[in-house]
Formats: C-alpha cells, structure tokens, sequence
C-alpha cells in the first residue's frame, strides 16, 4: 500500500521539537516535520488509498462521525505544532486533506509558495483567530426592547384595546409582524454595534457565517458570528472587554460565546498557488 505525506499545517523553522506520543491523523504514523529553507511542513505519512479526496468526499457521505474524528485529530497536530514553553509559534494550518504523493511534489509546492508562507508567517507572528457567536437567548427581553422603542406598536397596541374583538384580532397580527420586523432589525443594529466595538481590539476582523442549530447543537438561534485576530498581548484586554460586553447584551436577551484561541484560518492574504 503506498503511503503519501498528509500535511497539517506551515511554520517557521524553530527548531522545536514535536511530542514524541504526537500521532497522525491515521493514529499510527509518527507525525514530524518536513524542512525546507527557513520554514517547515508538519506531516506524518498515510495510505494515498486511504486519504485521496475522493475518498475523503465519499466518506464524508457515508459516515460523518468518522469525518469528525479525523479533523479532531487533523486540528490536535496543528494545535501541537504551535506550541513551545515560551511562545505560540507561527503557523498556518492546511485544510483538512491536505496530501501529497511523495517528499518531491511537497518540496515543489513549498519552493513555489515560499514567498506566499513566508508574508503570512510573518504578518501572523504574535496573533491568534478568535471567535464571538452572539445567540438570541431570551426573545421576550429582546421583545420588550422592541415595544419600548417603537411608538408605532405603542399605538397600535392602545388602539387595539378599543376595537371590536374580531377587528382587533386583525391588529394583533399585525403588531406581531411589526415587533418580528423591529426585532431583526434591533438585532442587526446591535450586531453592527458589537462589531465596530470589537473593532478597537482587533488587528482584523470579519463576519463569519451565521450556522444553524443542527451544527451548533444550541436550542437558541445564532444571530451573529464575529472572527477577530487578536494579539497575543492584547489578549487579556480584549477577553475582558468581551465580558464587559457580555454582561449588557444579556440583559436584552443576548448571550455571547467567546472561543479561542485558535490557529489562523481566516485571515491569511494571498491565495496559494495551485498544487
């Protein structure tokens, strides 16, 4: 069975030492580094069979616990090669299927994207990828804010109370649809607000995607979905910021979930060159 090399990620050569228990994503072969001028591929050798794409795709059809199990593992190795006693080191992460046939082929793409790894090693040194996922917790609150702020349903609600009972049916449906309409749009608002406050902490940030439950696995709906990088030394200013922060969106019926830190995804310049 022929065996290919399964990358995880690019780093600056520091001459740290990967854990000797570090296995690869196959759970068998010993993950190490792959050198190439001042910067490194972090591998481990796997059955081509095994890992082509096209194998990865139909697994990912026929069994997703597998899928996973293999990018917790894929995620494990880069989170460990970014580690070292006294710093977080410089890396980008491959995208989960990362494999090349032979050492040949992987020293070609990194001789060919050297330039390319080696700006964005360096515009990532000392920062890391987190993440702020805003849930709608408690839509009552949230309602509230709603009916306090719009004169139009104050009116509406006061006008209601004096109509016959069929026609005010009518107008309670309608002031439903206009508190669902402010509530969008009072979310949106204060989407907008955390973002451009989130700004002032951040060396960049963007809009992720807003996922749904099934991948969340919250009962709560997401609303908001904010990637920031963040600097290292910064870190502890920012986190205490968020929670700041946290604190008054809950008592409008939000809850904010800070992850991180994670290694840098989306924020890296430049796309890579074609394999």
């Amino acid at each position: 069975m022929d065996n290919g090399l399964y990358v995880y990620a690019v780093r600056e050569k520091e001459n740290v030492s990967l854990p000797l228990y570090l296995k690869g994503i196959d759970e068998k072969g010993q993950v190490f580094t792959y050198h190439y001028r001042d910067i490194e591929a972090v591998v481990s050798q796997v059955s081509i069979q095994e890992y082509t794409s096209e194998e990865i795709q139909k697994k990912s059809k026929e069994d997703i616990n597998w899928i996973k199990e293999k990018a917790l593992l894929h995620e494990k190795v880069v989170e460990e090669a970014m580690k070292d006693k006294n710093k977080n080191i410089s890396i980008i992460p491959m995208t989960f299927g990362t494999i090349f046939k032979n050492e040949k082929n992987l020293q070609s793409i990194l001789e060919k994207n050297y330039r390319y790894f080696k700006k964005n090693l360096a515009e990532l040194k000392g920062k890391r990828e987190w993440s702020i996922k805003v849930y709608l917790e408690n839509r009552k609150k949230i309602e509230q804010v709603v009916k306090e702020k719009d004169e139009q349903v104050k009116a509406k609600e006061e006008e209601a109370k004096t109509l016959p009972e069929g026609i005010a049916f009518f107008m309670e449906q309608e002031i439903k649809e206009t508190i669902a309409k402010g509530i969008q749009r009072e979310i949106a608002n204060n989407a907008d607000t955390l973002f451009q406050e989130l700004t002032k902490y951040a060396s960049s940030i963007k809009e992720g995607k807003v996922l749904d439950k099934e991948l969340t696995g919250k009962k709560e709906p997401m609303v908001s979905n904010i990637l920031l990088l963040i600097k290292d030394k910064d870190t502890d200013l920012f986190r205490k910021k968020v929670a700041e922060i946290a604190k008054i969106w809950e008592k409008n019926g939000f809850y904010l979930e800070c992850n991180g830190s994670f290694p840098v995804y989306n924020f890296l310049s430049e796309e890579e060159d074609e394999r």
